[in-house]
């Protein structure tokens, strides 16, 4: 069984792969989760993505500020 922090970079491997491909800079993020009514200060994300440490609500706040409907997990 994989280590919980192998996961963890997993999930946020995941996001990073998802921000590069639509485009999306951390900056950009924080704009777009903003209009989200989510209020995160950019070093937070930075912090968060390079950790690993985020829940699964501020995964999927992500996701739908960068219109990503589908993900490929493989």
């Amino acid at each position: 069984m994989a280590e919980k922090t192998d996961w963890e970079m997993k999930a946020a491997n995941l996001l990073k792969a998802e921000l590069k491909r639509k485009g999306v800079t951390y900056a950009g993020l924080v704009e777009r989760l903003a209009q989200l009514g989510v209020d995160e200060k950019e070093v937070n994300v930075r912090n968060k993505l390079s950790r690993g440490k985020f829940t699964a609500a501020f995964l999927l706040q992500c996701l739908s500020a960068i219109g990503s409907s589908s993900l490929h997990l493989d």
